[in-house]
Parts: structure tokens; C-alpha cells; sequence
């Protein structure tokens, strides 16, 4: 799911290197000084006095810098990839394919299923200058990869000087996924001390500092085992408001901005600077059901709020950038299909299951973090008055989300954007914020994840969403694409998944 930083930053200029000026007649020249330094401020994006240097505006903050635990995505987004790097990782350009990092090939993965053997790289040094060991990887592992991260216990241990051996009670499709997310970071000597405010890792950037409510700096690394980095320092700025976004951009103090909302981007269309790049996801924005509680934990409640909603209607509020979804699985992951039929748009059907749920007048809140786009979440409200409900939006900062629905389940409905793919294992976990519990998913799901058949996985997988997708334990209001603003100085910016992770290890600047 997605995060913010619960203030928004102040504005402050991008600081630039500058060539000391000679100033002559400052009385006579006073106009065309003013001038002069109006458009030093407002030269375009990218040119930074000589500077090599790469600024990415971001909506999301971290709340903490702590990738393992920091709940949502936008600790990943800036660290993983660029500071962070696991055994394998995804390869730039995709969703879920997986590529070796820190390992030198892919596993060598046993007949059953039950045993993966890594050959770690030689070379590798973590930011401090440490060298990177086979025990560095079995006390990052260990501790990460339990039965609540990925299904099963799971066995690490030393094969020698440089290799590592993991190994499982039973097969587990979703390991290598896993060791590509935050659970598979591998770090110093497993170190957990001030892993929330700073970082130290293996990859192409070391992380410099983090200025909270503005933005985090990161470096080259000089000592990069791999291809270094083409620029000599990146600077992620968080933009929770949409019109300082659009500001910093025009003014050239950012390079990118991720994630544009939907209704600035005719504030670029034609414009020769920036180039609008539609990134393909795995988000889903998300109205979540409390199915742990009355009135929500009758199904016939769920499907009638489901009904109510229009997803061709919401999908049009995004001026493009999302597709229609009537499953929590996107169609760029294993089990999708098109189920947009079930629970389909029927104001009448609505109206006439909450009458015999004992429901016809029901009032209800749909708790939202306050950085969104408020044209969805507009419509979904307008459209749950037609069949007799009525919805009031609690907007509230993300900590606070983060309090109430995800740690406290204390809620009726939740509106915000699941950015994580492969995240179905969240409707067979009755402890997730949802509160959906159905046996006959929870089994099709182990099934899946025990299965070391690609094609079995998928078919697992679907029949378990068309379950969840008949019970209706949220909407699935549309599969969010969201649109990227790059300076066209910039060469190689991710166009893939960049709500989760935006590697900058390729990206150059002019």
C-alpha cells in the first residue's frame, strides 16, 4: 500500500553549483541583473551548473528509512535497487522478472523444490567498506524469511566460503519474489542498529541524508561492484501537493516527478521539455471492507456496496492513466482474469440485496489518506447515495491510516492504493486489515504457493480470485497507471512499476 509523510514539505529551491559572478555597475545594470538571476532560477530542469545530479520528485515519503519494516512502499521505492540490493532482484523494465544481483547466477534449485543454492559475488563491499560474506547473508535471511514473510520456515546456512543455502519445509513459488523485496535486503552483519534514519548497503548509491518533510540525497558509490552510476548524486524530493509538483518542475528544480495527479497533466501535454511516460503497474486503488465486522461481515452487504459502483465511470476520472479491474489480481501477474462481470455495476441489484441484508438507510465513513486525487473517491460517494448509502470521507494523514486501518482494523471502509504486486496473499490472511476469512481461499492459496508448476500456480491463483471476487471483500475501483513527467535531459528513467521502485542505477542526465 502507498505512504506519505504526514506534513508536507516546505518549497525550496533545488541548490545549484554556480560560477562566481563579477558584478559590475550594480546601479546601472540593476535591471538586467534581476533579470539575469530570474532566469538562473528558472533555467530548465537538469541543468545544474556542471553538476552531475538527477532530482525525482515523489508524492510518498518513508515515515522511516527501516526497508524491512516500515510499512508501505516508499521506503522501497527510494532505497531498494539503489542503496539496498538481495541475492537476486527485479529486472529494470518489469514487474516480477527476476534477475541475479548480489548472487552470480540464478539458484540452482533442487528437483523437489526445497533447496536453493546461491554463489555469492566476489568484490562486493557494503557502503562502509566492509566486504560482503556468506554470513552476512545468513544473518540478513534468517531473521526475514519466517512463515509470516513467506508461507514457511525456511532454513538458511552457510555452503562453504561463498555460497549460501536456503531451505524449505515445503516449495514456495513466491521465494525468489520475496528475496527480491525488502525481505531479501541483504545487510551488514545483519545489522538492525539506525536502520531507521540511515542506511548502508551494497548498491550503485550510499545514502547521504535525509532532510525530513523535503527530501533524501543519495551519492555514488565510488567502490560499486558493478556498472557505477551515471550520476553523481540523486535527490528524491516528496511533493504530497500536486501544484508545488507541477511548480518544481516548471522551475527546474526537478528533474522527474512521478505520479502525476491525473488532472495536472494537460499542465505538460505539448510542452517540448518533458516528455508524459505511462507507467504499467501493479497498483490498485482499493475499497476495502471491514469484513470482521457488522455490517460488513455479510456478504451480501459487500456485493451490494460493489454493485453500487461504477468502475468504467471511475476508470474515466484518471484522464488514462488506469484500466478497469474486477479482481485484486492485475493482468501482469500470474492468476489474472477478467472478472469485471462478478459483482458487476447494478444500482437495482444493490438496492434490493441491502434491503434483505436488513441495510436500506446505511450510513458509513470511508477512511482515505489525504494526498489523493479526490475525483474517485467524489464519484464512489455520489454513487453509493444512489442505492441509499451514505458515505462520509475521513481524510487523514497516512501515519494515521497506518493507526487506524492497517494496525487497529478500526474502520467501516478504506480507500487507498495497494502499490505492491503479488500481494494476493493478503485475502488469505484473516489477520490482515481486510478481516476476510475464507477457508477454501486460504487452501487454494497454500496450494498455489506450494506448487512448483508455473502453470499450476496461475490456475490456483485464478480460482482463488474468483472466489474472492464473489465475496466481495473490497472493490477493486481500477488498476492505476500513473503518468511520469521526465525532463527530456533525462536518458533512461524507469517507465515500469515506479510507484514501488525507481532504479536509478542507468538513468543519465545532459
Amino acid at each position: 500500500m502507498s505512504e506519505s509523510n504526514p506534513k508536507a514539505p516546505s518549497y525550496e529551491k533545488r541548490k545549484r553549483s554556480k560560477t562566481p559572478l563579477i558584478i559590475g555597475i550594480v546601479i546601472v545594470v540593476g535591471l538586467v541583473a534581476a533579470i539575469a538571476a530570474y532566469f538562473a532560477l528558472t533555467k530548465p530542469a537538469g541543468d545544474s551548473g556542471g553538476k552531475n545530479e538527477i532530482a525525482v520528485g515523489l508524492v510518498l515519503e518513508p515515515t522511516s528509512l527501516d526497508v524491512r519494516n516500515d510499512a508501505g512502499v516508499a521506503t522501497g521505492q527510494v532505497l531498494i535497487d539503489n542503496v539496498y540490493q538481495g541475492l537476486v532482484g527485479i529486472a529494470p523494465g518489469s514487474i516480477a522478472d527476476i534477475v541475479p544481483v548480489l548472487a552470480t547466477e540464478m539458484p540452482e534449485v533442487s528437483a523437489d523444490g526445497l533447496e536453493y543454492t546461491f554463489t555469492l559475488r566476489d568484490g562486493v563491499t557494503f557502503h562502509s567498506g566492509a566486504a560482503l560474506t556468506t554470513d552476512d547473508v545468513v544473518a540478513s535471511l534468517e531473521p526475514a524469511l519466517t512463515p509470516e514473510t513467506v508461507g514457511y520456515a525456511v532454513a538458511v546456512e552457510k555452503n562453504g566460503d561463498s555460497q549460501v543455502k536456503l531451505t524449505l519445509e515445503q516449495p514456495n513459488s513466491l521465494l525468489l519474489w520475496e528475496l527480491a523485496g525488502s525481505a531479501g535486503v541483504i545487510l551488514e552483519g545483519g545489522a538492525t542498529d539506525g536502520l531507521q534514519n540511515s542506511a548502508n548497503g551494497t548498491g550503485p548509491f550510499e545514502f547521504a541524508r535525509w532532510k525530513q518533510g523535503d527530501s533524501i540525497t543519495l551519492e555514488k558509490n565510488a567502490d560499486y561492484w558493478g556498472e557505477p552510476a551515471k550520476v553523481d548524486s540523486a535527490i528524491f524530493r516528496f511533493f504530497p501537493e500536486g501544484r508545488a509538483a507541477v511548480n518544481a518542475l516548471k522551475d527546474g528544480d526537478i528533474d522527474v516527478h512521478t505520479a502525476l495527479l491525473p488532472p495536472l497533466r494537460a499542465e505538460f501535454e505539448g510542452n517540448a521539455n518533458f516528455d508524459l511516460v505511462r507507467a504499467e503497474s501493479a497498483d490498485v486503488f482499493t475499497l476495502g471492507y471491514n469484513s470482521a465486522r457488522a455490517p460488513f461481515n455479510d456478504p451480501r452487504v459487500r456485493q451490494a456496496l460493489s454493485m453500487a459502483i461504477d468502475g468504467k465511470t471511475l476508470v474515466g476520472t484518471q484522464n488514462g492513466d488506469a484500466k478497469p479491474l474486477g479482481s485484486p489480481i492485475t493482468e501482469l501477474e500470474p492468476g489474472y482474469a477478467d472478472l469485471t462481470d462478478i459483482n458487476a455495476y447494478d444500482p437495482e441489484a444493490a438496492r434490493a440485496l441491502l434491503a434483505e441484508a436488513g441495510q436500506p438507510n446505511l450510513s458509513l465513513s470511508i477512511t482515505a489518506p489525504n494526498f489523493y486525487d479526490t475525483a474517485s473517491l467524489d464519484l464512489v460517494v455520489s454513487q453509493l447515495a444512489e442505492v441509499g448509502v451514505s458515505a462520509k470521507v475521513k481524510a487523514v494523514e497516512f501515519p494515521t491510516w497506518l493507526n487506524d486501518v492497517y494496525s487497529n482494523h478500526d474502520f467501516d471502509l478504506s480507500y487507498v492504493d495497494h502499490a505492491e504486486a503479488r500481494d494476493f496473499g493478503n485475502y488469505a490472511n484473516p489477520g490482515y486489515y481486510f478481516g476476510y476469512d475464507n477457508p477454501e481461499v486460504q487452501r487454494l492459496y497454500a496450494e498455489a504457493l506450494a506448487s512448483i508448476d508455473p502453470a499450476a500456480e496461475a490456475d490456483l491463483l485464478e480460482q482463488a480470485a474468483r472466489l474472492v471476487a464473489a465475496d466481495a471483500p473490497a472493490k477493486w475501483l481500477f488498476n492505476y497507471t500513473p503518468t511520469n513527467v521526465v525532463g527530456t535531459q533525462v536518458h533512461g528513467f524507469p517507465s515500469v512499476n515506479t510507484n514501488s521502485r525507481v532504479n536509478l542505477a542507468g538513468v543519465s542526465v545532459e
